[in-house]
């Protein structure tokens, strides 16, 4: 029998994992889980693409119970996939590398009631039970991952970058719950601020639409009858069931139309894109990855390198990679990039691996190099022999000077050479001298040089080339957990539950107390009353289940929200 290997969180990305502390759901928890899954199963179960059903119970996601996130890493593993808790909102770059690398991220936290039939920001239901279960499918699993591999290269800009930023800070304190209304308010500001400030349609929004209408709300086969697969949908009580209304748009998916398509979070979609099968997401998505920095490269990929203002990568034509970030680019009369700067810890790898010797250790202060083909050679530099390199002179312990078509020059002691698949990435040198023209972009004072060699910027694209040594690595976070809210309540749940999962000989008289302490203390709580009219549904018209169902009516009245949530539970007890 094969082993299937597990899969394991790489050190760079631990920092946004946390721990799960399965045993803090509440029981109150648990039965908002168990209504959606509920829900969702029986209108899914005809409507969802056929690997949802399967691949729930592939996933080992139970529809009674939050899913436990070591049990899920373990389940997925046949099907090369495996999850890992996170705690809120992460970069986008880490998000797509978790699932480059056929890790599924799920956040701890599961919706509150009052929130149930959808939210807005990411929980346990969206990404367990959302994301998960289709995951099963071979053709759309190798979408997801490749669209990982695509979506974590993808460059934002700095002003997305800080109303990240301003988001997270404003999503923590309104978590926290002991923050001021001066503190939230001033931070909801800083976030309008920082939206405000966003004025171009980088990368990073464009792959983020891509993203939005299919994995979140995409609907597959054929456009007059479609089944679901995204993950908003598959989640989302309200709008799972909404979806093939025709109130709702259906449209033939087009790449094109896809990412020239806004999308508002806080609104029902309007309409939505159907694809023919997973293939054609696949086939659409290397056609959209050739649009990209990190396909394209050259002078413009760099000017949006610079924009963001964070960790990117830039490719020359040997292999080097260089991971920094941009500040700086000299151009020539053309408007081509003829050298670059970084600034702040810098790193060289090729091949994704940090070359040694260097490292940030190395490149603390920045990191400067020209691109261009040399004077008087018939090849680029990096694919020169040994012998050829040596007849213009570079070779360790000779003083040379590489003279560049653009201008650039290059004088110094050349003290080491590295090479990696047969070229000629790095030339360091001492004493040395880079100018171009007057101006002096390199001097001996500031210590050793290393030469990047490379005619061409072939590759630009957010992250580092070698995460694993470029990032500073942080342990998971430490998740704070919440205080106890509504005990009482959840006892009474709780009780319930226990009722549920032992068989009760005697249902009505176990559950007339804890009716009596709801209908005292808690007249307004709809979910656990349908809770006990479901167990109660088996046995013959009692007392108890006609009070329930009087008292459900007078709230299915008092708000129209829980007229919808307790007509929906009725429907399916």
């Amino acid at each position: 029998m094969q082993t299937v290997e597990k899969k394991s969180v790489p050190k760079h990305l631990r920092k946004y994992t946390a721990e799960q502390h399965y045993e803090h759901y509440t029981a109150i928890n648990h039965a908002v889980w168990r209504y959606v899954m509920r829900q969702n199963h029986n209108l899914l179960k005809d409507t969802a693409h056929e690997a949802y059903t399967d691949g729930l119970r592939a996933s080992s996601i139970s529809i009674d119970k939050i899913p436990n996130v070591d049990e899920m890493n373990e389940s997925l593993a046949p099907s090369g996939w495996g999850a890992a808790t996170i705690d809120g909102f992460i970069p986008g770059v880490a998000f797509f590398e978790f699932q480059a690398k056929g890790i599924l991220p799920v956040v701890n936290e599961i919706r509150k009631l009052e929130n149930i039939l959808y939210t807005p920001a990411p929980d346990i239901i969206h990404e367990a039970a959302g994301h998960a279960p289709i995951l099963a499918d071979p053709e759309y699993s190798a979408f997801v991952k490749r669209f990982g591999e695509i979506g974590m290269k993808a460059i934002a800009t700095k002003e997305e970058h800080d109303h990240f930023e301003a988001v997270r800070s404003y999503s923590n304190l309104l978590e926290k719950g002991n923050a001021t209304e001066e503190e939230i308010n001033q931070a909801k500001q800083e976030v309008d601020e920082c939206e405000a400030k966003i004025t171009e349609l980088s990368e990073a929004q464009i792959v983020g639409r891509f993203y939005w209408w299919t994995v979140e709300f995409g609907l597959v086969g054929d456009l007059d009858d479609p089944k679901i697969y995204g993950a908003g949908l598959l989640s989302s009580v309200g709008e799972g069931s909404n979806a093939l209304s025709d109130e709702v748009e259906k449209l033939p998916f087009d790449m094109d139309e896809v990412i020239n398509t806004g999308f508002d979070i806080t609104k029902p979609q309007p309409h939505l894109f159907v694809c023919k099968d997973f293939k054609q997401l696949l086939d659409a998505a290397e056609e959209f990855a050739k649009t990209m920095s990190f396909m394209k490269g050259g002078t413009e990929s760099l000017e949006k390198a610079v924009r963001s203002a964070n960790t990117a990568t830039a490719v020359f034509s040997s292999g080097l990679q260089v991971t920094g970030v941009f500040t700086d680019l000299l151009k020539d009369d053309q408007g081509e990039a003829i050298y670059l700067k970084t600034t702040g810890e810098t790193a060289l790898a090729a091949s994704d691996q940090q070359l040694e010797n260097h490292g940030t250790d190395v490149h603390a202060d920045g990191f400067g190099a020209p691109i261009g083909q040399i004077t008087g050679l018939e090849k680029p530099l990096e694919d020169l022999s040994d012998d050829q390199l040596k007849d213009i002179g570079v070779q360790i312990g000779n003083n040379t000077e590489l003279n560049y078509e653009n201008g650039i020059q290059v004088n110094g002691t050349v003290t080491d050479l590295v090479h990696h698949n047969e070229k000629l990435v790095v030339i360091s040198l001492e004493d040395c001298t880079v100018t171009k023209g007057e101006e002096v972009l390199f001097k001996p004072e500031w210590g050793a040089f290393d030469l990047a060699v490379g005619t061409d910027i072939t590759s630009v694209y957010a992250g580092a080339a070698d995460g694993e040594n470029y990032y500073t690595v942080d342990e998971a976070q430490e998740t704070p957990i919440p205080e106890k809210t509504q005990v009482e309540l959840n006892e009474l749940y709780a009780r319930v539950r226990a009722i549920r999962d032992n068989s009760s000989n005697n249902l009505v008289a176990d559950l007339q107390p804890i009716h009596e302490q709801l209908k005292e203390d808690h007249p307004k709580d709809w979910l656990l009353r349908l809770e006990m009219v479901e167990l109660l549904s088996e046995l013959a018209e009692t007392d108890l289940k006609q009070t329930l169902l009087e008292e459900l009516n007078n709230l299915k009245r008092e708000n129209e929200e829980f007229n919808t949530l307790i007509e929906r539970g009725l429907s399916i007890v």
